[in-house]
């Protein structure tokens, strides 16, 4: 199994509902995404996806959440935008852009802060 990572960042804001601390008030984050591409094998030129392809996917998913307040965005009425529920978030969008091509999101980890990530990977 070969796997190719792209990373991107983004800014936003946000504030966790039912959290007790720091976290519950408005705040904001830059935050940066990996996402990992996973393929059994690569391609005639020895790739698993161009990278240029890849980044302009997880672009245009970030683009949804740069500069936003994310408690606004649909998918976050109701769920926190937490670093978890943003990894699962960011992992559904690209699967879903990237059905036609010959590889599959892995994994995608989501830093809220230079120590602090969360992954998301389906089991």
């Amino acid at each position: 199994m070969f796997e190719a990572v792209v990373a991107m960042d983004f800014s936003a804001a946000h504030n966790l509902r039912g959290y007790r601390g720091k976290c519950e008030a408005l705040h904001g984050h830059n935050w940066r995404v990996e996402v990992a591409l996973a393929a059994q094998r690569l391609d005639k030129v020895g790739m698993v996806e161009d990278f240029s392809v890849k980044k302009k996917h997880l672009r245009s998913v970030l683009e949804e959440l740069d500069h936003h307040y994310l408690n606004d965005i649909e998918a976050f009425g109701q769920t926190n935008p937490t670093s978890e529920n943003i990894a699962k978030w960011v992992f559904e969008k690209m699967g879903r852009r990237l059905r036609q091509a010959r590889s599959r999101v892995a994994w995608v980890r989501v830093w809220e802060t230079a120590t602090s990530c969360a992954v998301y990977r389906p089991t």
